[in-house]
Parts: C-alpha cells; structure tokens; sequence
C-alpha cells in the first residue's frame, strides 16, 4: 500500500500515471477498462490508450446521507447489484431513513445513464475478461465495491481496481472482493478526492459521451466484444 503526498493537474494527468502503473502489472488479455461515470472516465480514458483496451463505462451510483449527499451509506451498479453499509443499518432504522427507497431512486439514475453513455449501443461483453475498474479516487470504497460485484456477477475472470488515490479504509474494503488493485497513494487521511487534484472540476455527461465515442473509434471495438441484448 503506497502512502505518498501529491496532488495530480487534473484526471488526465492522474489518468497517465495510473495508466503506467497498471500496464506493468502485465494483467491477462484480453482486456476492458470500464470507467465510473462521471469522473472516473476521463482517468479510465488514459488507461484504456496506456493498454490499447476498449473503454466503456460500469454504472454506479452512490447512495447518499440525506442531507448529506456526499457521505455514501451504500451503492447500486449495473446488474441490479445492491451495497449497504451494513454498519448503519441501526442508524438509518432509528432516524426513519428508508435505504430501499433511496437505492430505488438512484437505480432510476443507473438506467438513464446506460441508455445515455452507450448511444444505443449494448455493454461490452465481460464474460472470460479482465475488467479493469478505474475511478478519480475511493472514498468510502462503497461505490467501487458495487462495481466489483456487478462486474463478477457479468462473468469477468478477473476484476482489477484501479485509482489514483483512495483512503486506506477504502483499500482494504475493496482489497477483499476484487482480485488486484493498483492505487497510487493510499494517504494516512482522506477528507475528499478533490483535495488531491488541482483542477477538480465536475465532469458533464457530454464529456462522458465525447471521451467514450473517441475511444470506441480508436479502439475499432469489434462487434463480438459487444453483447446481444
């Protein structure tokens, strides 16, 4: 686990170095880099050129505190993959907060944005492949988790995680599902991920789809890799 204390430009740099990091680890062909939308995919773009790899995206939406949307109680993927933090489970009972309703909500979100991101076209096929999983940086880990399970429940032999940045309490969650991670700096505290980049600026739909119809024409993604339905 690397603890170091640098701030990156921006994703794209954060991105090229992850890329680096991830091609020495010399992973099995063949292989998909699937960003985190939003903010995971410009990171995952660069990784995707470092592996010469097919990109597209797993859908993942955090399940957030109300009034407190940035503290994540749980998570919901792609596949209709479900994680709650089960030590809040007490806490949420006592303050009324119903968990199946708010993940409902954001599943809504998760179907919007697969029919956006992928422009009429199905998900990459992950059965018998490497699924390289890349985000901007791990909170909680509990979005990432999501991912993990949602990507081995699509029949991936191998899921890698991979971030610039996550908190060490954030690796060791993940650490127990995926089967490697390659996280450049695991500092002692993590308040947030935009403190370790200069530039943090919110990524936009239109620069998730812009980035995915780049790659998909640099890529030449063959339509065998694509699934059916």
């Amino acid at each position: 686990m690397k603890v170091l204390n640098r701030t990156y430009a921006d994703r794209q740099e954060a991105g090229v170095e992850l890329g680096r990091a991830v091609s020495k680890r010399k992973l099995r062909a063949p292989m998909l880099v699937l960003g985190l939308p939003r903010g995971g995919v410009p990171v995952a773009y660069e990784v995707a050129k470092a592996l010469r790899a097919p990109l597209d995206v797993m859908i993942v939406r955090k399940v957030g505190m109300p009034g407190q949307p940035e503290l994540a109680i749980g998570a919901v993927a792609s596949g209709n993959i479900v994680v709650h933090e089960p030590h809040l489970s007490s806490y949420l009972a006592e303050r009324g907060i119903d968990f199946d309703e708010l993940a409902r909500q954001q599943r809504a979100e998760v179907e919007r944005r697969e029919q956006l991101y992928r422009a009429e076209l199905p998900p990459l096929d992950l059965k018998d492949k490497t699924a390289v999983l890349v985000d901007d940086g791990l909170a909680t880990g509990s979005t990432m988790l999501a991912a993990v399970r949602a990507a081995h429940k699509a029949g991936a032999a191998a899921v890698v995680v991979a971030a610039p940045v996550a908190s060490r309490e954030a690796h060791a969650l993940v650490n127990r599902e995926a089967d490697k991670l390659v996280i450049l700096q695991t500092p002692e505290f993590l308040m947030a991920i935009g403190e370790w980049y200069v530039n943090f600026d919110q990524v936009e739909d239109e620069e998730v789809c812009r980035l995915l119809s780049v790659a998909r024409n640099d890529a030449t993604v063959a339509p065998e890799q694509r699934t059916s339905s």
